[in-house]
């Protein structure tokens, strides 16, 4: 077993290597204008996704369930989920590739974070395996991948306005860039809401009761009501622009909050296995 947790740490710091020479390549890409290193730095994250995706299903066979439960499962498997997602979105979407100077680091800062909390293996009781665990995961997985890349052109808004980086120049213009941020926002409330409710008929499944009110569950419901929020006043009080950006900031700080600081304290079903 314990040759084994080595192994899957040194798969991970592989791929940490891999995202890390990927962003070091996109961010050239971006800043200098260079396509060739634009494009290694896809291959890159190609490469790694595949180094990365042979750890998880091997930690997944170790464990005998699916990436959910613990802090270094659950962050690695985001970190993968994310940049797979991002790489989708991206293919479909071009103009949204400069989000990846955000994505990409966010991926290997996740992965490293959760090497440093040590593998361990987190046992899941059959009683509570079910399919709208999965669900509950994968959706609100989805939802982080989506709330970076409006955070990113959030950031990207304010930075073209308030500084005179060449760079951002470059970049798809203002209103675009306000557009892309707003629907993304808006993936990220549907997902979220989704997320939530699939997490509300697994804990009926398995407690008998939808909703709790821990600390998790609270704060994720706190959290879609931001965005919410935020969408509401964009759709219909005609915010944008920057003010707009800075209150998404608000509200990504705020799902932060809620899906990795706040399983770390307090007593709850959901902390119980993130510890």
């Amino acid at each position: 077993m314990e040759s084994s947790f080595s192994t899957i740490t040194i798969i991970h710091w592989a791929a940490v290597v891999i995202y890390v020479l990927a962003t070091i390549f996109n961010v050239a890409g971006l800043i200098f204008r260079k396509e060739r290193a634009a494009g290694i730095s896809y291959l890159l994250v190609g490469a790694g996704l595949a180094v990365h995706g042979i750890g998880i299903l091997w930690w997944w066979k170790i464990v005998g369930h699916g990436p959910y439960i613990g802090r270094f499962e659950v962050l690695s498997s985001q970190a993968w989920m994310g940049l797979f997602l991002f790489m989708v979105f991206a293919h479909f979407l071009p103009k949204i590739r400069p989000a990846s100077i955000l994505v990409f680091p966010a991926a290997f800062l996740m992965i490293a974070i959760g090497i440093f909390f040590e593998p361990q293996v987190k046992m899941l009781p059959p009683t509570l395996r079910s399919v709208w665990l999965v669900l509950h995961v994968t959706f609100y997985k989805i939802s982080v991948c989506t709330l970076l890349v409006a955070l990113a052109f959030s950031l990207f808004y304010i930075l073209r306005k308030r500084t005179g980086m060449l760079w951002l120049s470059r970049l798809p213009d203002m209103e675009t860039m306000d557009i892309l941020a707003f629907r993304f926002a808006g993936f990220s409330f549907t997902f979220w809401a989704i997320a939530m409710l699939a997490g509300s008929i697994w804990a009926y499944e398995s407690w008998g009761r939808f909703w709790g009110w821990d600390p998790i569950e609270t704060w994720s419901l706190i959290t879609w009501v931001a965005f919410g929020i935020y969408l509401h006043l964009r759709r219909f009080f005609g915010l944008k622009g920057e003010a707009a950006a800075y209150l998404y900031i608000l509200c990504f700080l705020l799902s932060v909050l809620s899906l990795f600081l706040t399983p770390l304290i307090g007593g709850s079903v959901h902390s119980e296995y993130f510890k």
